[in-house]
C-alpha cells in the first residue's frame, strides 16, 4: 500500500483522472483518494517513484 499526497484534487472527477492514470500502468491497482486530506492510497505493483511520476503527470503534483 502507498500513501502519496496529492496537490490540486478538488472533486470526483480529479479522482477518477488519477485512477485512470494508475490504471492505465497497472490495471489491477486499487485507487482510494481523500479530498479533504489529499491522500491517495495505492494497492499497486508500480514504485513510489512510478506512481508519482503517473499521478504528476495527469496534473495533479504529488507533494513529497
Amino acid at each position: 500500500m502507498l500513501s502519496l499526497k496529492v496537490s490540486g484534487m478538488t472533486c470526483g472527477g480529479c479522482i477518477n483522472a488519477v485512477t485512470r492514470a494508475i490504471q492505465a500502468q497497472d490495471p489491477q491497482a486499487t485507487v482510494q483518494a481523500d479530498l479533504p486530506s489529499q491522500m491517495v492510497n495505492l494497492e499497486t505493483s508500480l514504485s513510489a517513484e512510478q506512481a508519482s511520476q503517473i499521478i504528476t503527470e495527469a496534473g495533479f503534483p504529488v507533494i513529497q
